[in-house]
Formats: C-alpha cells, sequence, structure tokens
C-alpha cells in the first residue's frame, strides 16, 4: 500500500512499504513572503498556513527542485542538521550540499536505492516554450517497492515525456502538481485541468492531485479542479486532498 499525506501545496509525507519520504518540504508561514513576481495578483505567501499536528518523522527527503515553494529556508534550518538524505537532482546538489550533509544525486542514469526502495528520476517540463526554459531544472520520480510504483510528477505540465514516463513505468498511483500556476502572460507551468484529464486518459492509474491554493500564482482551486473533471469520463480517477489529509491508495 501507498500512503500519502498533503502537507500543502507539494509537500508531502509519503510511506511506501516500510519507508516514510519527505518531499519537497515548503515550511514558511502563511503570508511572510511576497507574492510571486510578474504573477497576476498581490496575494502574499503562502495563502494559508500548516496544518496542525503533522508528524514530520522521515527516513529521506526529496527535492524536485529549488524554487522557494518546494524548498524554503524554514525547511532548510529546520531539516538541515537532521542528518537525513536528501535525494535531488545534479543540478541542485551545490545548493542543496551547502545545507544537508548527506546529498544523493539521481544521476543521468536515473535510478539509485535507498532502504528497499527504487528511486528513478524522470523528467519534467515547468511550462512552454520560453517559460519552460527560464523554470528549469525540474524533475519528477517514480518510487517503487514490491510491487507499488508511485509516478511523483513534479512540477510539469502535459507532454509527451510525461506520457513516456507512464508507458515506461505503469505507475500504481500518480501523484500531479496541477493548480495551473501562471505568470502575467504566460500559459500554465504546472498542469491545469485539461492535463490532469490527459493524464488519466493515459493511465488507469489513480492520481491524487495537489499543489493547490497555497502559492498566489496557482489559479486553479480545488473546486475549479473538481468541476472541469465532472464533465470528463476521469472524475472517479482523481483524489484531491485537503492540507493535513492522507490518502491510501
Amino acid at each position: 500500500m501507498v500512503s500519502i499525506t498533503l502537507v500543502r501545496h507539494a509537500t508531502l509525507l509519503v510511506e511506501l512499504g516500510d519507508t516514510r519520504l519527505l518531499v519537497d518540504p515548503m515550511l514558511s508561514d502563511a503570508g511572510v513572503n511576497p507574492p510571486i513576481d510578474g504573477s497576476p495578483n498581490d496575494r502574499r505567501n503562502p495563502l494559508c498556513d500548516l496544518p496542525g499536528g503533522t508528524e514530520w518523522d522521515a527516513d529521506a527527503l526529496i527535492v524536485t527542485h529549488l524554487h522557494h515553494d518546494h524548498l524554503d529556508d524554514p525547511a532548510r534550518d529546520r531539516f538541515g542538521d537532521a542528518g537525513l538524505p536528501v535525494f535531488c537532482q545534479p543540478e541542485d546538489e551545490a545548493s542543496l550540499s551547502g545545507t544537508f550533509d548527506d546529498v544523493r544525486i539521481v544521476d543521468d542514469d536515473g535510478t539509485t536505492e535507498f532502504e528497499g526502495l527504487t528511486l528513478t528520476r524522470t523528467p519534467a517540463r515547468h511550462g512552454h516554450g520560453e517559460w519552460a526554459e527560464r523554470m528549469a531544472p525540474v524533475c519528477g520520480f517514480v518510487l517503487e517497492a514490491s510491487d507499488e510504483r508511485l509516478y511523483l510528477a513534479g512540477d510539469t505540465v502535459w507532454y509527451d515525456e510525461v506520457a513516456a514516463t507512464l508507458d515506461a513505468h505503469d505507475p500504481t498511483a500518480v501523484v500531479c502538481n496541477a493548480g495551473a500556476a501562471q505568470f502575467e502572460g504566460s500559459r500554465p507551468i504546472t498542469m491545469a485541468a485539461e492535463d490532469v484529464a490527459e493524464l488519466c486518459d493515459h493511465t488507469d492509474a489513480p492520481v491524487v492531485a495537489v499543489h493547490m491554493e497555497a502559492i498566489n500564482h496557482c489559479l486553479l482551486t480545488r473546486d475549479g479542479l473538481t468541476q472541469a473533471l465532472a464533465e470528463t469520463d476521469t472524475a472517479g480517477q482523481v483524489t484531491i486532498p485537503d492540507d493535513g489529509e492522507t490518502v491510501d491508495l
């Protein structure tokens, strides 16, 4: 079984096999950070506080990329001296090594082992055209233990490499970062409702949609995604958890 707790935004606690992983920790209090530059409103970030009662115990961290809504200074302060392994893409090693003692790159061959898990780094495209280049580098991960394969798509839109990852790994569960984050004049740089629907059309696996209602440029709400998917054949495939909610798959 795979257990996924949405803490807030893209911050997840994942239990797979006997291993507990903390993904993309953002721990800032509500409103302490300014709006994202170039975003279409001036709401301060994060838009909401962390849920109470979160248990932070983990065996390792996964950092998909270094944008501050996926790893912020409070998270570096809290976990920097915890001695936890931190799995990341090669481009992020130097920055993470300045905070964490045990940084483990998932190399270009894409796979590493940890306590019975196989971690495979996967491609991601954080937007379209010029915006994708500006927002890079980013990645996702597939986590495998026994017969369970969890695909953490990361900050990506739907594109051919996401489809290829689904084909290659045949995940038993998928987490997608929705929210349709965007800048003034840009297309969404994370999955919009149509991206989530495309993903569902390409896999039979249950999908957990996160990355909503916590950062000011994420314009797609939980209700908006629910309503959009209600008009497709995929609504029953997608779970949209609240902050602090655990989904067992």
